[in-house]
């Protein structure tokens, strides 16, 4: 079995972590007007036997530069004004240096909380 969980991002650059299983899938990211808000929306699975890694997130507007290891996950837009907000998944140290090592990334493993859901 699986679910959704959705997600609030911070945002201006700071780092929301997100305890997530392995195996888990991002669906949606949007810009919840009501809340002035980017969310996520994540797809993971229930089995509580699969680890739980720590993956962290970084919203940033337009022209704002952000390291060359994050990796783009989507774009939300609001819907009334000119903002868009752009998600990544920030890199850490050690995946970065089995990236340089190798030319491949590497996720390294980590122990995390849920924040929320």
């Amino acid at each position: 079995m699986k679910t959704i969980h959705q997600y609030q991002l911070a945002s201006d650059k700071q780092i929301t972590s997100l305890a997530l299983r392995d195996g888990f899938r991002i669906v949606r990211c949007e810009y919840v007007v009501a809340q002035k808000r980017v969310y996520l929306w994540v797809e993971e699975p229930l089995k509580i036997d699969l680890p739980v890694t720590e993956h962290q997130f970084m919203v940033v507007g337009s022209g704002v530069p952000v390291p060359v290891s994050h990796r783009y996950i989507d774009t939300a837009l609001d819907p009334f004004g000119p903002e868009a907000f752009h998600v990544y998944e920030v890199a850490h140290a050690a995946e970065m240096q089995a990236t340089n090592l190798t030319g491949q990334h590497e996720p390294a493993t980590r122990s995390a909380l849920r924040l929320s859901a």
